[in-house]
């Protein structure tokens, strides 16, 4: 208020001041000191009914909007911090359904990779078992033609020798005392041959 009044009172003796403004001959018509208290009136008077018209209707409509505004932000602000609450809820429920899936995942392929190993030490087991049953059918045949050989072999002897001894002689042998010819020598060849 203070401020106002002295203001005011420097104004008037702004324009008061005659020494300051001189326009008696002739100039400008607004420095004319008779028409000072005239344009004083119609400016107050002026801004008076604009001061009125800004602070009564076009001021509050103003502030009006702008509280409109400000409550509309802030729902927006509050609508947006909901929005990010939401998403970093539903991301987060996104991570923990990819960890779980990936960890599902992952013990799906443990129990697939131990199903499969089972698998192969299991067939891999029968398989042993099979070749080793083999190698032992087989050592077995194989012992069994050993065992066998010497008697085979006499008597290819035998019938040879028989064969031969008829052509050579042109007369039938005696099956008997080949055979007893052919063991004798075996017995002594088949110790170096067949180990006895």
């Amino acid at each position: 208020m203070i401020k106002k009044i002295f203001f005011q009172s420097v104004f008037f003796n702004f324009f008061f001041l005659k020494e300051v403004f001189a326009a008696e001959s002739g100039g400008m018509p607004q420095l004319n000191p008779e028409f000072w208290i005239s344009q004083i009136f119609w400016l107050t008077l002026t801004f008076g009914i604009l001061y009125v018209v800004l602070s009564k209707l076009v001021l509050p409509k103003i502030s009006a909007n702008l509280e409109l505004r400000k409550s509309q932000i802030q729902e927006n602000i509050e609508a947006a911090e909901k929005q990010r609450d939401d998403s970093e809820a539903k991301l987060k429920e996104y991570d923990d359904f990819v960890l779980k899936s990936k960890l599902e995942a992952k013990n799906i392929f443990n129990d697939a990779r131990e199903k499969a190993l089972k698998n192969i030490n299991s067939k891999r087991k029968t398989l042993d078992k099979q070749i080793d049953e083999e190698i032992e059918r087989a050592e077995q045949e194989i012992s069994a033609l050993i065992k066998s050989a010497p008697e085979k072999i006499n008597k290819i002897a035998i019938e040879t020798c028989t064969e031969l001894v008829k052509k050579l002689i042109g007369a039938d042998v005696n099956n008997s005392s080949i055979s007893a010819i052919v063991d004798d020598l075996s017995k002594k060849n088949g110790d170096k041959y067949y180990g006895n």
